[in-house]
């Protein structure tokens, strides 16, 4: 099984998936090869990016999303594993992204985003990769009292406001109950503990009767460490943070933007 980044490792900067990186998915899926997206975005977002892969609603094909939140069987995007969020914590994370004027706060429900004081950049960032969105016109978090919220994340301009982000939230939320991670240079994200890529690659593996040793990891940002830690093979991309490249047994010679992971699939799986 190959679980694998979507954005700044599978996809161009763009947010396009490359030819040659559709082609060999293909090829290794053809060989008996899993390949499942393990994204911090929602399964509903790259649904055409499947379609490209020919994994679109195929029966016993998998993605991974919201940081591990969720996995999917990719015919009519069944739910196999929903790791939700306890309700009061998601609301006490959420209450501190609201209270920073800079921050825009994404609710990621099982189905729907939801952003809180939406900022341009954020969401262009977020259109050019298909991501859709509802704008919170109001901060009462009890509307999702009947719904499963999967993580609540913030985008902020720098990394040091990020890490304030998380200071803030780790004083009012017990940190023991939670996962915290950084992602493509713009989000602080909050999971429930024990819940990140890593754990749901493995919880997947167990499903399909895969080992850990049997899994190639592919990535570039801090919330892929947990997915690159857990199995045999972790791969970054070659714009792969520092801490991501220290971890990897392989680091390409592409970049995302060059069909990195056609270069994985090509030297290890075809």
């Amino acid at each position: 099984m190959i679980v694998c980044d979507l954005d700044e490792t599978l996809m161009n900067d763009d947010g396009s998936l490359s030819k040659k990186n559709a082609a060999a998915i293909q090829e290794a899926t053809a060989k008996g090869v899993y390949f499942v997206p393990n994204s911090g975005r929602g399964y509903a977002s790259f649904q055409n990016d499947l379609e490209t892969m020919h994994l679109r609603d195929q029966p016993n094909q998998y993605s991974i999303s919201y940081n591990g939140g969720l996995i999917v069987e990719n015919k009519d995007n069944r739910p196999v594993a929903v790791n939700a969020m306890p309700f009061d914590i998601a609301k006490a994370v959420f209450a501190a992204g609201v209270a920073n004027p800079k921050a825009a706060t994404h609710v990621y429900t099982q189905n729907e985003l939801y952003i809180y004081h939406p900022i341009d950049d954020d969401s262009n960032y977020l259109k050019n990769r298909g991501v859709s969105f509802e704008v919170m016109e109001n901060d009462n978090f009890d509307q999702f009292k009947d719904q499963n919220v999967m993580k609540v994340i913030m985008a902020l301009p720098t990394i040091d406001e990020r890490k304030q982000m998380r200071a803030v939230v780790e004083s009012q939320v017990d940190a023991s109950k939670l996962t915290v991670a950084y992602s493509s240079g713009r989000y602080v994200e909050f999971n429930p503990a024990g819940i990140d890529k890593g754990s749901a690659a493995v919880q997947l593996g167990k499903l399909l009767d895969i080992k850990p040793e049997e899994i190639i990891a592919a990535g570039d940002n801090s919330n892929d460490l947990p997915m690159l830690r857990v199995v045999g093979l972790p791969v970054s991309v070659s714009n792969g943070i520092d801490s991501v490249k220290d971890i990897a047994k392989y680091v390409t010679e592409a970049d995302n933007n060059h069909d990195a992971l056609a270069e994985v699939i090509n030297k290890f799986v075809l």
